[in-house]
């Protein structure tokens, strides 16, 4: 497809803020796979043109989060791989497996999530009691979302999120940071298998892919200086969005 100078500034426009949105409550897809799809991408296209772009604001935000400190990525290594692993598995088998089973459950678990991050207590910057061990949640926890990922993929990092906080007693502001690097793990596992597609529209992924860099270490930014008092409204403002376009897309009402 031709992209003129006014698409490409709208792809980085939308790059930035979707990218800095992402890096603070995740849900970036929600503003970037609209505007792909509108451009005039073909369906698949848009998915392989969003791994993509989506690949460089988690890059952003989780270099951003190394460098403060915020993750230690040799003590992620055993997540790292159960999240490449499970995500590369997720999205060999979609191509031979309905999802749609996923997208008819996916709204009310959004929502569950949602009003735990509303309404628990536990939720705040303050690290509390981890209650299972760094190799059982990679193995456990991991590489199951890194599978959704690469088998469905909204609200991905809402349940690294959730897992961070209840399960390794994260604090939400680390929490935060050790989803990023999750998020740009799997985004890369699914875009291996994209790039062997040949769907990418490299054009549009690269002016979109620009914003995200700065909207990624914008949004890192914020996390670190703001906390819980910015992470946790926005993270159940975006997953109760994420369930309003899922339930949407279910029974095939357009917005506009």
């Amino acid at each position: 497809m031709e992209l003129d100078l006014l698409l490409i500034l709208t792809f980085l426009v939308t790059g930035l803020v979707a990218g800095t949105i992402d890096a603070i409550a995740g849900g970036g897809g929600l503003i970037t796979l609209p505007v792909l799809l509108a451009s005039g991408l073909s369906p698949v296209q848009a998915l392989a043109t969003n791994k993509l772009q989506g690949s460089f604001g988690t890059f952003a935000a989780s270099a951003y989060f190394v460098r403060k400190r915020q993750v230690n990525l040799r003590e992620m290594r055993g997540m790292i791989l159960c999240t490449f692993v499970g995500s590369a598995a997720g999205t060999l088998l979609v191509q031979h497996i309905d999802n749609s089973i996923l997208a008819g459950i996916m709204p009310a678990l959004l929502i569950l999530i949602a009003l735990y991050f509303a309404l628990s207590p536990r939720i705040s910057d303050v690290d509390r009691e981890r209650r299972i061990g760094t190799t059982l949640f990679a193995v456990g926890i991991s590489s199951a979302v890194g599978f959704y990922d690469g088998f469905f993929g909204p609200g991905t990092g809402t349940f690294f999120m959730l897992a961070f906080v209840s399960l390794a007693g994260f604090g939400l502001a680390r929490a935060t940071a050790h989803t990023k690097v999750l998020n740009f793990t799997s985004n890369v596992a699914s875009l291996l298998f994209f790039l062997l597609s040949g769907q990418i529209v490299w054009l549009a992924g690269l002016s979109m892919g620009l914003g995200q860099l700065i909207g990624g270490q914008l949004g890192a930014r914020l996390v670190v200086s703001r906390g819980n008092r910015l992470v946790r409204p926005l993270i159940v403002t975006i997953t109760l969005l994420m369930s309003a376009k899922l339930l949407l897309d279910r029974f095939d009402i357009a917005l506009f």
